[in-house]
């Protein structure tokens, strides 16, 4: 744990307040496919499919993604969040409210979809704009805060974009609506997800998974090469380019970050937490099979095969690849965080528990078999629509799954905390 400001971490329920919301949003995705299986056979367009990708990117990766960014910017980044202690909660409510709005105003009223972007943009705002003078300022630590800094200002543009989008949908704006879901679509999941995944991987693989260090160098020339590309990209199409550049310029950068994971992988000097491993490595594959799926999917355009090969390309991505990606380091986060609350109110002399103990690998390979078996079956319900209830069963017991890991961690702190006299810890 080298490195970390541990006494610059924030109460653990501030963090975990998010991340303990995240699985809950993958049992409501699940209950959803199990009740509309047209989520994953009518295209990309229907209301089904586009409540099921906000509930993944927003609510399960969101929430997520937020929270970790809420431990990871003052303990590894050096980088507070100024007014945290009133912006998390109210972040954390608009943010969960906001998408439960998006979810029935798509379904039932598009009415709703006003307030509910309002919410979302607010929510959003609230974490991004904060840390962001910090995080581009000179000193120590400099290129792993200018990643984070990216990722910050391409959640920024997904946002603007996001919200104009709601506004076409609405009426109010007469726009090309495929262009601007595309632009919104890239800039969050190459700009935001992948720009956040890269430079927060680049301390958090040697640190929990026993690899090399990135050079900084390569990091460097990573994330100036995929900011360009996606700013090409997104221009290309805002303009009216064709799909196939666009889908270019992110499958690159999201296949090159995965390769580079799988790499580093395998030439880790010292292999640690099997389980995170694991999961890191499903997603980087799946990853890769995104970038296919995705530039199979703008070359064939119209014809039958694009729609269905840009329904794998989602799916591997948004449902399978960035999911074990982040369930992962969830499940990891969650175990560290309890670990510091844990550190921090013993008295001294106290010999605490480790971070493997208060979240065991078993308990973390079971979760990952629960997501991987759910992966399969979300892949053969987009083939064979009629598996559709099943994948959503199973992803709502992988969900669940990941909860109750959680949750044990957690009981394991607290009974520990009782047992030697200290303060109870808080979970939410």
């Amino acid at each position: 744990m080298s490195g970390l400001a541990l006494t610059h971490a924030p109460p653990s329920a501030r963090p975990l307040r998010f991340l303990l919301t995240a699985p809950l949003w993958g049992v409501v995705a699940g209950v959803l496919l199990v009740f509309d299986g047209d989520a994953l056979a009518l295209g990309r367009w229907a209301p089904p499919a586009v409540v099921l990708v906000h509930l993944f990117t927003l609510g399960v990766l969101g929430n997520a993604m937020l929270g970790s960014l809420l431990q990871f910017l003052p303990v590894a980044a050096a980088t507070p969040l100024p007014g945290a202690r009133v912006l998390a909660p109210l972040a954390h409510a608009a943010l969960n409210l906001g998408l439960l709005l998006f979810a029935v105003g798509l379904y039932r009223s598009h009415a709703l979809l006003a307030p509910a972007s309002l919410l979302l943009a607010g929510a959003l705002l609230a974490v991004v704009l904060p840390p962001l003078p910090a995080l581009l300022r000179r000193g120590a630590g400099r290129l792993l805060r200018a990643g984070i800094g990216v990722a910050l200002l391409a959640l920024l543009a997904t946002v603007a974009l996001g919200v104009l989008a709601a506004a076409v949908l609405g009426g109010r704006i007469a726009l090309p609506l495929d262009r601007v879901v595309d632009a919104h679509a890239m800039l969050g999941a190459g700009g935001w997800m992948l720009c956040l995944l890269g430079a927060v991987a680049s301390t958090t693989l040697p640190m929990f998974q026993g690899t090399v260090a990135v050079p900084p160098r390569v990091l460097r020339a990573w994330l100036a090469a995929t900011a360009v590309l996606l700013v090409a990209g997104v221009t290309a199409r805002l303009a009216g380019a064709a799909p196939l550049w666009p889908a270019l310029a992110l499958a690159l950068p999201a296949a090159t970050f995965a390769l580079a994971v799988l790499w580093l992988q395998w030439r880790a000097p010292h292999r640690r937490n099997p389980a995170l491993l694991r999961f890191w490595r499903a997603g980087s594959i799946a990853l890769l099979l995104a970038g296919l799926a995705l530039c199979t999917a703008a070359a064939g355009g119209g014809t039958g095969t694009g729609p269905r090969a840009g329904m794998f390309a989602g799916l591997f991505a948004l449902g399978i690849g960035v999911p074990l990606l982040v369930n992962g380091m969830l499940l990891e986060i969650t175990s560290f965080i309890t670990w510091v609350a844990l550190r921090g109110r013993c008295p001294r002399g106290v010999r605490i528990l480790a971070v493997g103990r208060l979240l065991p690998d078993e308990d973390k390979h079971l979760a990952l078999c629960a997501h991987l078996a759910a992966a399969v079956l979300l892949v053969l319900a987009v083939a064979w629509p009629p598996l559709a209830m099943l994948a959503g069963i199973l992803l709502a017991v992988a969900s669940a799954t990941s909860i109750g890991c959680m949750l044990r961690c957690l009981h394991r702190a607290r009974a520990f905390a009782l047992e030697h006299g200290a303060p109870r810890i808080a979970t939410a």
